[in-house]
């Protein structure tokens, strides 16, 4: 008798283990689920912000459609321009290619999509990439983009220093023949630096890894002469 009691216990303490597990494995399967689907929502409530934060910014006038650069000239065949306003070599590169680059645009054979891009804003105390880069945007909106790059190249100041102050980015702007107050306002206001950042963050996108970059119809050219670049215009235009 005691033994089939016995039996009986060990059954029963069986079958309660067996219902313990169930129920264990019940709530793991369901907190699973509730991971993945809070994972899952989280992951596209981040795409949703993400790609609304990316949108968030104002292009200036002559900027491209898809706000990656400012567009001059509209020869048939598409130079990329990738510099960045505190790069030396785009500095040497500036004094080595602009008036070739010119001419390409000047003779309807090209036209130029300069990004001034933010890359090396850590070699400066004041974030004077993004700084200049954004008062470029104010320039293009005054419509005078190349007269203002051409001084911030030969304006530039030293990799490691606070870089040029925003009242002397007006100083230059005025000297180009900017609007003093118009175009300070805007530089001061920082009104084009989320476009900074979107066109930054896109050529990084891109592939572009470096300053200077230079792309003929979305081709990189590894000849950045002044021989190398007309020859791959005139190829790109046949």
């Amino acid at each position: 008798m005691s033994s089939r009691k016995g039996r009986k216990d060990a059954s029963r303490v069986v079958r309660e283990q067996i219902a313990r597990e169930k129920r264990r494995k019940r709530t793991l399967f369901t907190t699973i689920a509730a991971v993945l689907v809070l994972v899952i929502a989280g992951g596209i409530g981040w795409a949703v912000y993400s790609s609304q934060k990316s949108d968030d910014f104002t292009a200036p006038p002559g900027a491209n459609d898809a706000g990656t650069g400012i567009v001059y000239g509209s020869g048939p065949v598409t130079i990329d321009l990738y510099e960045d306003y505190l790069c030396p070599v785009c500095k040497q590169f500036q004094q080595v290619n602009g008036e070739t680059i010119n001419q390409l645009v000047s003779a309807g054979k090209a036209k130029v999509v300069f990004h001034p891009v933010a890359f090396l804003n850590r070699f400066s105390t004041t974030e004077y990439s993004t700084r200049s880069s954004a008062a470029s945007g104010c320039a293009a909106k005054g419509g005078k983009f190349r007269e203002f790059t051409d001084q911030l190249f030969a304006k530039q100041p030293a990799e490691g220093s606070a870089g040029l102050s925003n009242d002397e980015l007006i100083d230059i702007g005025a000297g180009v023949g900017l609007n003093r107050d118009d175009f300070g306002s805007c530089v001061n206001d920082g009104t084009y630096t989320a476009w900074t950042g979107h066109l930054t963050d896109e050529a990084s996108r891109s592939g572009v890894t470096g300053t200077p970059t230079i792309k003929v119809n979305g081709t990189e050219l590894a000849d950045k002469s002044p021989d190398g670049i007309k020859a791959a215009v005139a190829a790109a235009g046949k």
